[in-house]
């Protein structure tokens, strides 16, 4: 039996016994034919583990990526992995093999001028106003999506106080400020919640048919009302979420709070966001020191 035997073995039994889906097989079967392609004739379960960082090298010198290369190596490991429980090598070549360290993806928010173009469109029907309640409370308290659409009328909302309470991850619960122009605009919304809702239906914010909105939905209205509003970048609810901590901490700098805010249970998390801020300042400086202009 070849390699490609093997592999072709291999796959079967991730697709049979251990039901993969299409998906993993496709990468799987992508990743092992190029280490067949690298190695040509030799066989490529007699590979050892200078000649698979070799082939790995090869692979970043093509100008694969940290991600897609970390992929590849999983796919590898995870072939070598059968063949040694098969007897057929006596140990997993691909051990202790790891791709270059990934750089840290800083996410995307909006400045101070879009949040305000976006969230101050106008807003006449229900549905809209439902809208602008929903995305006014995401920036105004930094809520995850699935945060948001789980909350109740009951229970979680006192807009006495301007405050929201949330069950985020691994259950914990927090409680966030909710701004006067959230308030407003949930207020209107409450006004108008009434003539959507089903009779009993515990949602906060509810669909056409009167049930709970999903997160799916509310992503998709969240594109309608960017592209309404004439907003140049893509929005995305979480979008919001880093806008909101990235301008809290612009103006506050104070750290800690935003990790309370947020629910991050390590700062570590939180700090992503001071990238965010240098940025800021960054650009700030380059637009106004007499120095940093380009002649």
């Amino acid at each position: 039996m070849t390699g490609r035997d093997s592999v072709e073995q291999f796959l079967a039994e991730l697709a049979h016994q251990r039901r993969a889906s299409p998906h993993t097989l496709k990468a799987y079967r992508s990743d092992l034919e190029a280490l067949l392609e690298l190695v040509g004739d030799t066989d490529a379960r007699g590979l050892q583990p200078f000649q698979l960082r070799r082939q790995a090298m090869q692979l970043h010198g093509r100008g694969l990526a940290p991600r897609s290369l970390a992929r590849t190596l999983s796919a590898w490991r995870a072939w070598y992995r059968w063949l040694a429980r098969r007897g057929e090598i006596e140990r997993n070549p691909c051990d202790g093999l790891r791709a270059p360290k990934q750089g840290r993806r800083l996410p995307k928010a909006l400045s101070v001028d879009q949040t305000k173009a976006l969230l101050e469109a106008p807003a006449d029907t229900d549905l809209e106003i439902r809208d602008q309640a929903m995305f006014e409370l995401f920036y105004s308290s930094g809520l995850r999506l699935s945060e948001l659409a789980s909350l109740d009328v009951q229970g979680g909302l006192d807009l006495k106080d301007g405050e929201v309470t949330v069950t985020g991850k691994r259950g914990k619960t927090r409680i966030v400020p909710v701004g006067d122009k959230g308030v407003a605009a949930l207020q209107r919304w409450l006004a108008r919640r009434e003539a959507v809702a089903r009779p009993g239906e515990p949602a906060l914010f509810v669909n056409n048919r009167g049930g709970r909105l999903t997160p799916r939905s509310i992503e998709r209205r969240l594109e309608q009302w960017a592209l309404r509003s004439g907003c140049e970048v893509h929005v995305h609810p979480h979008m919001l979420r880093h806008s909101f901590a990235s301008h809290v901490l612009q103006s506050s700098g104070d750290l800690r709070a935003v990790q309370e805010m947020l629910g991050h249970a390590n700062i570590g998390t939180t700090q992503i966001y001071t990238h965010l801020d240098f940025q800021h300042l960054a650009k700030v400086y380059d637009a106004a020191h007499p120095r940093a202009k380009k002649k």
